[in-house]
């Protein structure tokens, strides 16, 4: 038996690359998993002729010789139906969540950072030259309608906007995707929508405006995630924490919706055992006291969130740096001597006219150039940044060009340098201060 599968408690991104994965391998069964939102199950039921599902418990007892995973990547989300595949059953993964260090072991993984899962299929549909039937077009345009917060979210790409350009070519109805779309259609969602506005905290942390807000509900409350959506918008705030404990299960949901990207809440809710995006993550934490886990969780927050990391944080200030009338037989000493592997070059006033690296020695030292003056072989279209440069766009700027030296400029005067070793210190330090922390509110040694 082959047979594909989602995350548990589906969404409508989830349940729409189900629906296009089965165009990908039409001889694999679609599993639904017990728990969905609201809306997923309005279009289950709209679409119950259509939408041949089986439920996990069905495969109970069957041998699963292929594994199709769409919309997850690590073990705990699909939990409710690992434990009923093989070790060494094959496992192909379609998935446009970050790693969160619990994938599915020995998986093949499909992997993008598209603002939908569903548009990475429909990329792959197109390209083979798949047609779909407009009911299919329509429940996957759907998804990728929901999962980009209608293409407002700041993880949306091109390919998302291509892959509902080809859904529309396929026939997809907007019409329905409207109707599928309306917020809170359940009463039990409008009503948690009030009490969970009227109960928000808000709080400075670290310089970012973070709302939670903390409830005791009896039983599962399906569709709190759209709850938590709607009042994010209302609110239209920087980021939003919803805390829902379930007293007789003792369990705990915690809910994230974030509008800045000095957050990513997939990392942070990664540490309680959960995942998702930068932007919208949440996470299940077994505890028998909600109130407690609660304040350890603000506490985390407290120590974990900072203002954006910057240039200033993470530079080297006493940058050596090479004249541009220098030779390359001196700018080969100075990096034998300093061990670096790159420079910054300036002119008679101090100001940044290039770089040189060994690269570009190694170019001179073949054409028999080594007296020339470092300008003649400098790289002179330099990638640079400012000292309040964020972290991230460092990141950006180092990766993206593939350079491993970046200037700290002002007025063209060099007053730092941020090398890839650097960066990467930085990465595992805050890494290991945040594994500290969680030790510390675990009560661990």
């Amino acid at each position: 038996m082959k047979i594909i599968v989602g995350h548990s408690n589906m969404d409508l991104d989830c349940i729409g690359s189900i629906v296009l994965a089965q165009y990908l391998f039409p001889d694999h069964v679609p599993v639904r998993g017990h728990l969905m939102q609201p809306a997923v199950r309005n279009l289950m039921n709209l679409y119950a002729d259509r939408l041949d599902f089986i439920g996990a418990g069905d495969i109970r007892g069957q041998r699963i010789d292929r594994l199709v995973v769409v919309d997850a990547r690590s073990e705990d989300r699909i939990a409710e139906v690992l434990p009923l595949v093989d070790p060494g059953t094959e496992v192909e993964v379609f998935d446009h969540h970050p790693p969160s260090g619990r994938e599915i072991p020995g998986a093949t993984v499909h992997e993008c950072s598209y603002g939908a899962n569903a548009s990475q299929l429909c990329k792959l549909l197109a390209e083979n030259g798949i047609g779909l039937d407009p009911e299919d077009a329509t429940i996957a345009l759907t998804g990728i309608y929901a999962d980009t917060g209608n293409f407002t979210h700041s993880n949306v790409c091109r390919q998302d906007f291509n892959a509902a350009a080809y859904l529309l070519g396929q026939g997809a109805s907007l019409k329905l995707v409207k109707d599928f779309l309306v917020p809170l259609k359940e009463r039990h969602q409008v009503v948690l929508f009030h009490e969970v506005l009227s109960s928000l905290e808000t709080r400075t942390i670290r310089g970012h405006a973070v709302q939670t807000c903390y409830m005791e509900l009896e039983e599962d409350s399906q569709g709190l995630g759209a709850v938590i959506e709607r009042v994010f918008e209302v609110e239209n705030g920087e980021v939003l924490l919803g805390f829902f404990y379930f007293k007789p299960k003792n369990k705990a949901l915690i809910i994230g919706r974030n509008s800045t990207t000095d957050i990513r809440l997939n990392e942070i809710l990664a540490d309680f055992g959960g995942g998702g995006h930068a932007q919208a993550a949440s996470a299940t934490v077994k505890t028998e006291n909600g109130r407690e886990l609660y304040e350890r969780f603000l506490g985390y927050l407290e120590r974990t969130i900072r203002p954006a990391a910057t240039a200033w944080d993470i530079m080297t200030e006493e940058v050596e740096v090479l004249g541009q009338e220098d030779s390359l037989l001196d700018a080969s000493l100075f990096f034998e001597r300093t061990m670096h592997t790159g420079a910054p070059v300036v002119d008679g006033e101090g100001k940044l006219t290039g770089i040189i690296t060994l690269r570009d020695i190694l170019k001179g030292r073949k054409a028999g150039q080594m007296k020339a003056p470092i300008r003649a072989f400098m790289s002179r279209n330099v990638v640079t940044a400012a000292p309040d440069s964020t972290v991230r766009e460092i990141d950006d700027l180092l990766f993206r060009h593939n350079i491993g030296h970046l200037p700290i400029v002002v007025d063209r005067k060099v007053v730092g340098i941020v090398t890839r070793t650097d960066f990467l210190e930085f990465k595992h330090s805050e890494r290991r201060k945040k594994e500290q922390i969680l030790r510390e509110l675990r009560d661990e040694p």
